[in-house]
């Protein structure tokens, strides 16, 4: 069986819902059938329901560019991985403006992964060093230490669904 790329878009903090019907209205022109990567793009939670509907004539995934391990409660600002059930089928967890700006652990990576597979979401594990540890030469160990952390209690079966991205 071979590999499909994946080629993924994360938009962080751009396009509105205007700026997202706008760009599916464009992009569906210039597509082609001969494509054989897997295209997926990451809009902002506020333009997700937007792409949806407009992306409804393409073959491009959808993603989200992060979750909550829980599945409700009192943890504003975030959303779970019930809630993006239906709307995605890729999930972003461990970049590093999560790790950096927001202080995300590995281990608080590792239980939004577990959360992931449970609702049936393909997760997208960022990994990766910075550019200090870059310098240092430390990269590998930082990456090993990240995806020991990140993958635990995961198995093979379950890896399947996994996308690790560096």
């Amino acid at each position: 069986m071979s590999k499909r790329f994946l080629i993924a878009g994360n938009w962080k903090m751009n396009k509105n819902a205007q700026e997202t019907r706008a760009f599916f209205n464009q992009l569906k022109n210039l597509l082609t059938p001969t494509i054989q990567s897997e295209l997926l793009i990451c809009p902002p939670f506020t333009s997700l329901e937007t792409a949806a509907h407009y992306n409804q004539t393409t073959q491009i995934a959808l993603g989200a560019q992060n979750v909550h391990p829980e599945l409700k409660g009192a943890f504003t600002g975030e959303i779970s991985p019930a809630f993006l059930k239906g709307l995605v089928s890729y999930v972003i967890i461990g970049h590093s403006e999560r790790r950096t700006l927001f202080g995300e652990t590995s281990a608080f990576i590792n239980q939004k992964l577990h959360a992931l597979l449970s609702a049936e979401l393909k997760p997208i594990l960022c990994v990766g060093e910075s550019l200090q540890e870059r310098k240092q030469n430390k990269a590998f160990s930082v990456i090993e230490t990240e995806l020991e952390e990140g993958l635990k209690g995961i198995s093979a079966d379950q890896a399947s669904s996994l996308t690790i991205a560096y």
